[in-house]
């Protein structure tokens, strides 16, 4: 409801300015005599019974409609941080907080009765004498009077708030006889079903005060910054004298203010007048200097005090929007937010999000036009704890940089504004290796275990089609994908191949345990797909099994659902919905369920503490089994300081770059992008990212206890083993024969090596002496020199 609406619905006057003599004085007779029949009626209900009032044209005596003890006036939602007393931000259509009696201070109680209604305590809802003595002043030409007792102004404005429309709204504001007689009907009616106390409650919290401020505890803090518990008398009196006209009144106003203090002294006598105060206290309050504040209460994402929070209430926002508890469509959900009154406590760690801010601002300042995002989730709970990013959240775009992206020149960039959500939603984000992790998911519930051979090469020709350029394997359309650096390639396990991102282990390791499975393991660790493709080809099996680029993190995310992922496997792989909020209770003090984390078992433990085990080496941390030998991010162990787990990736090109590491109680993850032009050719820095993510999650973990992953159990890690035949100076395929016979796998490495065995015959295997049941045995050829320097790999 608009501040005019209730100001016409309010039947006043700025100012008492006159209005026909006549039509005022018929007016009040008429409710005079109204209002004598209905008191009358009220105190013999035999005379009601016998018509008269019906002859006199009221309406009959029903009981008060529910609507009026039923409907809730809109209330603005609170907002707050984890701690449950930093105000993040409020939601409201009209800036309304409902408090009970005692939460108003007395002499604001008093000043509103020395205001409008003397005799507020002793009349039944209607002041005959009140109407009567209004209606003589103001046809002998007096200062204007009005006749409407506190009750009565009170059921107006419930009427207004209950009406269906706005038209129905105006209606009930019309002064004329009939509105006033109704008024007085549903006024007595209501002093039976309400106490005094809490009618005057009702009212002052209705009570529109000027500035979209809708009532007393919204006007204390507007006017005065304080709790209406607090207000005193000379303060009181000023709110008191603002429900007559908050425009006419208004304290803020330079026109107003000297008639906002005339008011003000004119309530402070009154108050004086029915012993509300002594005559000595109201002296005292006149001479108080009339000081206000007028300081307008956050409402909304962009006048969130710090500015970065806007993009964590922003997230809170647009999950509200989508929780069907809050209605069965975003409209409904939206209104009730901005009207339903609800205190919401949020899983926002200021401590966690300063952090994660320090370390943004610290590595990439805001004003850059590349993007550093870090988001902080708790494993075993979903609560986000921290977003955190190099830009203002913020409407106004009008001072932003040009866009980066060169198909859009002549448009402004997103930097240093912007209100998209850059670490929450969108289209995403590629994120390169840390993708792996789906795929060694997936082949650990095929029963691949960790210590999974295989052979390596510079560049692998996958069975994946669809290739060209320099990414197919020359001559053909097959995916040929290769690693970083040559010397990657070689035998690998789990351990070794994600502790140094060996890219053309997980390919091969991808097509054994089936691209759509990691597709899936994806999906129930939590991995939204962001865009048109990725969502047609995530819900396609048959496409996503041809998905061969899917392990090296092709597909969108954001960090919030990365930093989600890893955290679901450091819970033991129960994975929780990430979730802004941990109390909601809505006007009645109620909590709502709609809080409570959302959990379930994604993956099997085992699995879970496997791929964690795994994922210890790019961090510099040591599995569980002492086999991590090598790291992609070594400084994030030194200096966090706690069992992490973790993975670097980037993107072709260096378009992005990504670090998430967790620990047991959180779960850090960042990407470094540029939102408006995703294929930029400038090289996103590790240097940038990596520290940013890592010192955010020691800076969390700093005092707190050391937590250790669990062991995963000797049979996922290494799996049956079995010992490999002896087939050393043997001919290739005599040797590949023996091997395959035992139910190995076997392939041939074709460079040789120094070796005494006969040129061309096998010098050694890889591994050698024992290798998982079933597992892949490569064939070293001899060159027949003997090398004293080369040693075989130790036997497992």
């Amino acid at each position: 409801m608009t501040e005019p609406l209730l100001r016409l619905t309010a039947g006043r006057e700025a100012g008492g300015r006159p209005r026909h003599a006549l039509l005022n004085f018929a007016t009040l007779v008429l409710c005079g005599l109204l209002a004598g029949l209905v008191v009358a009626a009220a105190m013999f209900p035999a005379l009601a019974a016998s018509g008269l009032a019906a002859k006199a044209g009221a309406e009959s005596f029903e009981a008060l409609p529910s609507e009026l003890t039923t409907t809730q006036a809109p209330q603005a939602t609170e907002v707050y941080a984890a701690d449950g007393k930093t105000l993040i931000s409020r939601f409201f259509d009209e800036n309304r907080h409902d408090v009970a009696f005692g939460q108003i201070a007395e002499p604001m109680r008093e000043a509103i009765i020395a205001a409008e209604d003397h005799n507020f305590y002793v009349h039944k809802g209607v002041d005959a004498k009140g109407i009567a003595r209004a209606a003589l002043n103001n046809s002998a030409g007096g200062g204007k009077q009005g006749a409407s007792t506190l009750t009565m102004q009170f059921v107006r404005m419930s009427v207004t708030y209950t009406a269906p429309t706005y038209a129905d709204a105006v209606k009930a504001g019309e002064d004329n006889a009939a509105r006033k007689v109704r008024e007085a009907r549903l006024a007595l009616q209501a002093e039976k079903k309400f106490s005094k106390d809490e009618i005057l409650t009702r009212y002052l919290n209705l009570a529109p005060f000027g500035h979209s401020t809708y009532g007393v505890y919204a006007a204390s803090q507007f006017y005065f910054g304080k709790q209406p518990k607090d207000l005193t008398i000379a303060e009181s009196a000023l709110l008191a004298s603002l429900v007559r006209s908050p425009t006419y009144y208004d304290p803020i106003d330079p026109e107003g203010k000297e008639r906002a203090l005339e008011r003000r002294n004119w309530v402070i006598g009154q108050m004086v007048e029915i012993k509300a105060i002594t005559a000595a206290e109201g002296e005292v309050a006149k001479k108080e200097k009339l000081v206000v504040k007028g300081k307008r209460p956050p409402n909304g994402c962009t006048v969130t005090k710090p500015n970065d929070w806007g993009f964590f209430c922003d997230y809170f926002r647009r999950w509200w929007l989508q929780q069907e508890a809050f209605g069965a469509t975003g409209y409904d959900r939206e209104r009730l937010l901005h009207g339903g009154g609800y205190r919401v406590v949020t899983t926002l760690d200021p401590k966690a999000q300063k952090k994660a801010r320090d370390n943004v601002e610290q590595y990439l300042k805001t004003g850059n036009k590349h993007a550093l995002m870090v988001a902080a989730v708790e494993p075993g709970s979903g609560r986000v704890r921290a977003l955190a990013t190099n830009r203002v959240f913020k409407l106004d775009n009008s001072a932003n940089k040009p866009s980066s992206n060169p198909q859009n020149s002549g448009q402004r960039g997103t930097y240093p504004n912007t209100t998209n959500p850059l670490l929450t939603g969108g289209s995403g984000y590629q994120a390169g290796s840390t993708f792996k992790i789906f795929t060694l998911v997936a082949a650990l519930e095929k029963g691949y275990p960790l210590d999974y051979p295989i052979n390596a090469p510079q560049r692998y020709p996958s069975k994946y089609h669809g290739a060209s350029g320099d990414a197919a394997c020359p001559g053909t359309d097959r995916w040929c994908p290769g690693n970083s650096s040559a010397g990657l390639a070689g035998m690998h396990n789990a351990w070794t191949a994600f502790g140094k991102s060996v890219n053309t282990y997980f390919v091969p390791l991808e097509e054994q345990a089936g691209a759509a499975n990691a597709v899936a393991v994806a999906k129930k660790l939590g991995i939204r797909f962001l865009s048109e493709q990725d969502i047609e080809m995530a819900n396609d099996r048959a496409a996503a099994d041809d998905w061969g680029s899917f392990t090296l993190g092709v597909s969108g995310t954001t960090p919030l659902d990365l930093a989600n992922a890893y955290a679901t496997l450091a819970a033991d792989g129960k994975h929780c919905e990430p979730i802004p909020v941990q109390e909601i209770k809505d006007i009645h003090g109620k909590s709502l369920d709609v809080a409570k984390p959302r959990c379930d078992q994604a993956v099997d433990r085992e699995v879970a503490r496997a791929a964690i085990d795994a994922a210890r080496c790019p961090v510099g941390d040591q599995s569980a089994f002492g086999e991590c030998h090598g790291s992609t991010s070594a400084a994030a162990h030194t200096a966090i300081g706690h069992p992490i787990a973790g993975k670097t990736g980037t993107t072709d090109s260096h378009r992005t770059a990504s670090l998430v590491v967790t620990s047991r109680s959180m779960a850090v993850a960042g990407i470094l992008a540029d939102p408006d032009w995703p294929e930029t050719t400038a090289n996103m820095s590790h240097d940038i990212v990596n520290p940013a993510v890592y010192e955010t999650l020691a800076d969390i973990m700093r005092g707190r206890p050391q937590q250790n992953f669990p062991r995963p159990s000797e049979a996922i890690a290494y799996g049956e083993q079995r010992s490999i035949p002896d087939v050393s100076c043997q001919p290739v395929d005599a040797a590949k024969s023996t091997l395959e016979s035992q139910g190995f796998r076997v392939e041939v490495n074709p460079e040789p090596v120094g070796s005494a065995c006969p040129a061309g015959s096998v010098a050694r295997t890889e591994p050698a002496g024992r290798t998982i049941d079933g597992g892949l045995v490569v064939l070293r050829t001899s060159n027949g020199v003997p090398d004293a320097t080369a040693t075989a790999p130790p036997a497992r």
